[in-house]
């Protein structure tokens, strides 16, 4: 078990990429934090799912765009588990709109989740961590964030920012022994893209398997759990604003 004994924070933690890395860390030993927003069911299962399993988890509701939840959402965790040892940044929203067709509150929506609320929420567990000696944040970013795609402006912007914001806090924190690093799926189903995959879009699928060398149009989430695992384990203890690529080799073409 590679995280025996930490406690980790799993924002988005009730479905899709997080879920499946809220339930591997509980297998490799880690108490969950499972974070969510709305679904109170979908949590539950997750938390079920990992004591069924012989894990340890809670699930905390909290908007991770807004600052007192997120605030509210680490104490809470804290005051539960007693410390926090790993935080993973997923919860985002991802809207596929033009330019044109992009509102104030579409671009808000996304930049405010994925990018404002990551920061806050490593600024929430920092003291934490300085109190402790050391931790590891995990931000999920995006092929999108490395690269770029059509009719997702805001949400490019949102990862793009998000990479970047990765190795500012590398930059400034790794002397505290924080280790900061940034893991980039590649097209992974997930419900955020359920509307991509559907009967109506077999050319777009088509396209997409001609993107990897692998031929792959979309991942697995349970294959994004390796990494986010080895990330956030000792393994990882020299690295320190990376990006660890897991996109079937979109980004080697």
């Amino acid at each position: 078990m590679r995280l025996k004994h930490k406690v980790a924070i799993v924002t988005g933690g009730s479905q899709g990429i997080g879920e499946a890395i809220a339930v591997r860390y509980a297998a490799e030993g880690a108490r969950v934090a499972v974070i969510y927003h709305h679904n109170d069911a979908a949590a539950q299962a997750v938390t079920k799912r990992i004591a069924a399993d012989g894990g340890e988890a809670l699930a905390v509701k909290a908007d991770c765009s807004k600052v007192p939840e997120i605030n509210r959402m680490v104490a809470a965790v804290i005051g539960h588990f007693g410390t926090v040892d790993i935080l993973v940044n997923n919860a985002g929203v991802f809207r596929t709109v033009p330019v044109a067709q992009t509102t104030e509150a579409i671009w808000d929506e996304q930049l405010d989740l994925n990018l404002r609320g990551a920061f806050f929420c490593v600024k929430a567990v920092l003291p934490e961590f300085l109190r402790t000696g050391g931790g590891k944040v995990i931000n999920i970013t995006s092929i999108a964030g490395v690269g770029a795609f059509p009719n997702c402006p805001a949400y490019c912007a949102s990862k793009g920012g998000l990479e970047n914001l990765t190795k500012a806090l590398a930059a400034e924190l790794g002397k505290e022994n924080i280790n900061v690093n940034s893991l980039a799926p590649g097209n992974v189903a997930t419900p955020l893209n359920a509307h991509l995959r559907g009967p109506s879009n077999e050319a777009y699928i088509s396209l997409m398997r001609t993107m990897t060398p692998t031929g792959r149009d979309f991942l697995s989430v349970d294959e994004v759990t390796g990494a986010a695992v080895f990330l956030a384990s000792d393994d990882a203890s020299a690295i320190h604003g990376a990006t660890l690529m897991v996109d079937a080799g979109w980004s080697a073409i």
